[in-house]
């Protein structure tokens, strides 16, 4: 749903199953043996804390990818895109190696790679992807291609592995085969979110609750600001945070920052006030965590409108603390919270991506109007806004 008059754009018309079974058979000459898809995400709260081991709380979102697929017997992986240019890329299993910046292809058959290295019996497969998840908008478009991978040859080769075992071995490809260092949360959402609720996750001993996040029985909307600002992870930004996250944990004496406790970050920012750099990665990792128990108790407590303000303090925190939102982020949750949201943050990885807005029912339109208008004063390209609804995780749909 768009929360305003701008066109939905390419990306987002939605393809089923029927859709996506054509155009394997367009591309291989032959049917799938089945289809699966898998979502992306929007983080409600927790951002950077997952590979600190700390708390965090995303939602799936409605956008997702297909994935049709059927087995090989000789070794050889297929991967067809519809939404990337070129055609089949062909790989053989036993020449499978890690692949930083080997492009879209690398994902899928990164967790090949995982699930053989972990001695399970994958052999090989055709596979053709549709996709609405916006890629590059902080709204893991990959965690999503990845799940959707590890759930069809995970039916295809019977493994039965659970779900959170396919969130790890798809955070295993993206971490050793395509070389970002991303933490656990993107994989353990599309594979694990439920429809109608937010997923609280401790990502040290990976225990989760899923908690009813149902904005439209409260009268309220999620909305997500996609500003267009292309993101990569795997650039090296992404990289000198979580490394000056661990210098922290060292100099603190602690195995992660998730064991500073709220009440002792003043002690512990003052351990490291000869590292400023450093002691702003702490102090937001430390705030966040205590934020997501925050907007967790709200939400326990039936209070959905108090976590607004809690939404901009973590806005604020990896702006100015872990220094990765960009003028466009800005000018979107300055602009929404001006026209009267409850409250606004930037969501993913940073540097550029997606924003959400926590509005009234009957002020959303007139928040994304604001925010469209905002950034077309400022020359910025038209964002995409849409609503986010709490959707399944991924899924066999035919």
């Amino acid at each position: 749903m768009t929360a305003h008059g701008a066109a939905t754009p390419t990306t987002e018309r939605p393809h089923g199953a029927q859709h996506t079974a054509e155009r394997f058979a367009a591309v291989y000459g032959t049917a799938p043996q089945g289809i699966w898809a898998a979502p992306g995400r929007v983080n409600l709260i927790g951002e950077h804390t997952d590979y600190n081991d700390g708390f965090v709380m995303p939602l799936a979102l409605p956008h997702t990818t297909l994935a049709a697929a059927a087995p090989r017997t000789d070794g050889v992986l297929r991967l067809h895109s519809g939404g990337a240019d070129g055609g089949i890329v062909e790989l053989r299993l036993d020449e499978l190696r890690p692949a930083p910046g080997a492009g879209w292809a690398a994902y899928p058959a990164g967790i090949v790679w995982a699930m053989r290295e972990a001695g399970l019996p994958v052999g090989g497969a055709d596979l053709h992807y549709d996709s609405t998840v916006p890629t590059g908008a902080g709204l893991s478009s990959s965690a999503a291609l990845e799940v959707a991978t590890a759930l069809a040859l995970n039916d295809l080769y019977g493994l039965g592995l659970e779900r959170q075992r396919l969130a790890q071995l798809a955070q295993r490809a993206e971490n050793a085969f395509v070389g970002v260092p991303c933490g656990i949360m993107d994989q353990t959402a599309a594979a694990c979110c439920t429809e109608g609720h937010a997923l609280f996750l401790d990502t040290r001993d990976l225990t989760r609750r899923q908690v009813p996040f149902d904005l439209a029985a409260e009268g309220l909307r999620l909305l997500v600001v996609d500003t267009r600002v292309q993101h990569e992870l795997g650039d090296g930004a992404y990289a000198e945070r979580r490394a000056g996250c661990e210098r922290g944990a060292r100099a603190l004496g602690v195995r992660a920052l998730r064991d500073v406790a709220a009440p002792h970050l003043p002690e512990a920012l003052a351990k490291l006030a000869d590292r400023p750099a450093v002691q702003a990665l702490v102090r937001h990792i430390v705030t966040e965590n205590d934020r997501v128990e925050q907007v967790v108790a709200c939400l326990d407590a039936g209070r959905p409108r108090a976590i607004g303000p809690l939404l901009t303090a973590g806005h604020a925190s990896l702006r100015d603390d872990f220094k990765i939102s960009c003028r466009e982020l800005d000018l979107a949750v300055d602009t929404a919270n001006a026209a009267g949201a409850l409250g606004a943050r930037m969501t993913g990885g940073g540097f550029g991506g997606s924003a959400i807005v926590l509005v009234e029912e009957t002020a959303a339109r007139t928040v994304g109007t604001a925010v469209t208008e905002a950034f077309a004063a400022a020359g910025h390209a038209a964002p995409r806004i849409f609503e986010a609804v709490p959707s399944a995780g991924a899924h066999r749909l035919d």
